[in-house]
């Protein structure tokens, strides 16, 4: 499989990008994380960017995602929000999971507000679902679209076996 070569290619996979806990809130427009490739303080911004950026990028779709290598002194976020405002978050000499759980305090959803999300993508009130649970039984019963031939018998034209014996 061509996506499981390189340098961890486990970051590449649907369950792993699934997994990431950070959510931004709906008025971030950009992410932005600025650290160095090379320093000790810089440890945890590394790691933060190698193992929770795809994740992060993965699940804000709408959300512009930037890493800035080696142009500060010190590591830092940076998010930019839609109505112009920006927030610096300082990660100097923090671990990755440090860094994570701040920013989910900070920038993320509250577990409260993803559940919720959740419950309304999972329901069932939709007028395009149809089966034993919702309003309509089958598809036949919406105007416009071809009835069951169980009930009513298709036209010639839609069956098989007609257009094969006009061969």
């Amino acid at each position: 499989m061509p996506f499981m070569k390189g340098r961890e290619p486990l970051r590449r996979t649907l369950k792993y990008l699934n997994a990431g806990k950070l959510v931004l809130k709906e008025r971030v427009r950009i992410f932005s994380v600025s650290y160095n490739t090379y320093g000790n303080h810089h440890a945890g911004a590394r790691d933060f960017v190698f193992w929770n950026v795809p994740q992060i990028q993965f699940r804000n779709p709408d959300v512009q995602v930037v890493t800035l290598k080696n142009m500060t002194p010190s590591p830092f976020v940076r998010c930019f929000f839609e109505d112009g405002r920006d927030m610096m978050i300082d990660i100097d000499s923090k671990s990755q999971e440090e860094i994570i759980e701040h920013l989910v305090n900070v920038v993320g959803k509250t577990r409260e507000e993803l559940v919720a999300e959740a419950r309304l993508a999972e329901s069932k009130d939709n007028p395009a679902n149809f089966g034993y649970s919702c309003e309509r039984h089958c598809i036949c019963e919406i105007a416009g679209q071809v009835y069951c031939p169980g009930t009513e018998p298709l036209p010639k034209e839609m069956r098989g076996k007609f257009k094969f014996a006009q061969k």
